[in-house]
């Protein structure tokens, strides 16, 4: 599962991590009203979501060097 988002475009890890936001948040909402089967959920989803963040990064500092670099070849 921790390598699954490196396989994804950018407009596919956006759509993911507005997924990954709600879920976490309906399991918020889901362990304050006492409902939750398992609490460890959170941390993973947490982490899922960091890591899809990351790879939006990444995909826009590869952006941001190839327009740098491309005015600068010409």
């Amino acid at each position: 599962m921790k390598n699954s988002f490196k396989e994804l475009k950018l407009d596919e890890l956006v759509a993911k991590h507005g997924e990954l936001r709600k879920k976490y948040f309906d399991f918020r909402f889901q362990s304050v009203v006492g409902h939750v089967e398992n609490p460890v959920q959170a941390r993973v989803l947490r982490r899922q979501i960091a890591r899809v963040e990351t790879l939006i990064h990444c995909f826009g500092a590869t952006a941001a060097t190839a327009a740098a670099e491309s005015p600068a070849k010409r």
